[in-house]
């Protein structure tokens, strides 16, 4: 298998572990909180504490990668992960299965932006829109296989195999990292910023850590509020201070770059809504229809079909029509796909159900390898790191965000219709919230330059040939579009 398949592949199965993980715990909560004595309501901190340690730890992410390796920090981080699925099996009480989940956090935080850059350091550009269609795939599958395998482990076997099937999985990753992947390092590794990670820490843990735990009914509004307000003010505090510093662990200068704006403006506001697809379909399916929670698995489960099926065409489609063409498009239908969710009763035939969710997975998937990307097309190898990093960031809060806008549209509903009980009615508006929120995108990317991307799409720039040359007009283009990219990767 040659590298630009493998590699993919090697990172894809890490972030696949930690995607699976962060949701099939969900389904076992209760059987969890009755095995070591607790409530499955306070055993939800097991969750919150993971999100809370992945937003603290992913801005440190790029430069440990650069001063010990992407390589070695992605083995490390796998292990890490590894030891705390191993803690979280071995628990016995609360305290320690929090402890657990915190370790994992850490391992999370440095697996998904330390491999991107594995994947961006060892990929050629002109072979990235293929590679991140692998990557991607996990990203989708993970949340939605999570509930019914969490489900089905749990009632068949033990909820400890939950977390000791990553040991495996961890094993090969390490072993295929070591041995497949180059040894690249910075040459020159940047100071360390160790106030700008305190502040960002504070900021993006006060941030996601509110959101996530808006959306589970742990602590009343207020504290979610000012959990949210001390990490904007935080972060706030963190901009100023990344204006004045050399080596800012968030580099927000990254976003001078059409692309890199787009991705991660629009990819915020696309990630919203479709991140709260995993927290309403499951809910609608098991409190609104009354399926079990394996039942309502394998009909979500339909999502990852479509994105399975969506890898094979991306790099053609993104090829053939550009970037923002695609994206424009591709948001609104994808957000199309969101809304219909709203039209789902419990006499909406199942398969009806399922085939709407196939073909939209196929889409949503279609714009996430894009957004993915696209981030990176215009970046400089020497701030790759930074922007793997930043990236990460805006990816975990926009799905923490579309879990707390998710369940505040749910619960406004209730309040107007002056329900006490969860029932299917109450459902609909909130798609239809999440589903404006992700067609907004298409203005972010609309406003990028006709052949923004060119540089990994392999589409060629519109140039207009003079008169003297002999060449045609397709072949200039095609021929100053390779000299481009071979300019920047030189």
């Amino acid at each position: 298998m040659n590298k630009e398949r493998l590699i993919p592949l090697i990172v894809a199965t890490a972030l696949f572990m930690e995607n699976m993980d962060s949701t099939v715990i969900a389904t076992s909560l209760p059987a969890i909180a009755a095995d070591i004595g607790t409530s499955p309501l306070t055993l939800k901190l097991a969750i919150t504490s993971y999100l809370l340690s992945l937003a603290v730890f992913i801005p440190a992410s790029g430069w440990t990668a650069d001063r010990f390796g992407a390589r070695l920090v992605f083995s490390g981080a796998v292990a890490v992960f590894m030891v705390g699925s191993i803690g979280c099996a071995l628990s016995s009480s609360v305290n320690d299965f929090v402890i657990a989940r915190v370790l994992q956090g850490m391992g999370g935080a440095m697996m998904t932006p330390v491999g991107r850059l594995v994947l961006l350091r060892s990929i050629d550009k002109s072979a990235l829109v293929n590679a991140m269609a692998w990557v991607t795939v996990p990203a989708l599958v993970g949340p939605v296989i999570g509930p019914p395998l969490g489900g089905f482990i749990t009632t068949y076997f033990s909820w400890h195999w939950i977390f000791l099937i990553n040991i495996p999985i961890g094993l090969l990753g390490i072993f295929m990292a070591l041995r497949y992947i180059d040894p690249i390092r910075s040459e020159d590794p940047e100071r360390f910023d160790l106030y700008g990670l305190l502040l960002a820490g504070i900021g993006l843990g006060g941030i996601a850590f509110g959101l996530s735990i808006a959306g589970l009914n742990l602590v009343p509004w207020h504290i979610v509020i000012a959990l949210v307000g001390v990490g904007t003010i935080s972060m706030t505090l963190y901009v100023i201070h990344a204006r004045r510093t050399a080596s800012p662990v968030l580099d927000f200068a990254l976003l001078r770059l059409p692309t890199m704006r787009a991705s991660i403006i629009g990819g915020f506001l696309f990630r919203l809504g479709i991140g709260s697809l995993p927290f309403l379909l499951p809910l609608l399916m098991q409190v609104g229809f009354g399926l079990s929670p394996l039942s309502s698995g394998l009909v979500t489960f339909a999502s990852a079909v479509g994105a399975m099926g969506m890898k094979t065409l991306a790099a053609r489609i993104i090829r053939t029509f550009g970037f923002r063409n695609i994206m424009v498009i591709n948001a609104v239908v994808s957000s199309i796909f969101l809304a219909a969710c709203a039209l789902f009763t419990i006499a909406t035939p199942l398969l009806l159900i399922m085939i709407l969710l196939v073909v939209g997975g196929f889409f949503r998937s279609l714009q996430f390898t894009a957004i993915n990307t696209l981030a990176y097309a215009e970046v400089e190898p020497a701030q790759m790191s930074r922007a793997t990093t930043l990236v990460s960031v805006n990816q975990q809060l926009a799905v923490s965000a579309g879990v707390a806008v998710g369940a505040f549209s749910v619960e406004s509903t209730m309040l107007l219709h002056h329900v006490s009980e969860l029932s299917a009615a109450d459902f609909a508006p909130a798609f239809i919230v999440v589903s404006i929120i992700s067609t907004v995108s298409a203005y972010f990317f609309y406003q990028m330059p006709v052949d923004a991307g060119h540089q990994v799409s392999g589409r060629g720039v519109v140039v207009v040939a003079s008169p003297e040359r002999d060449a045609e007009p397709e072949e200039t283009a095609a021929t100053e579009t390779a000299n481009a990219r071979d300019q920047r990767l030189g």
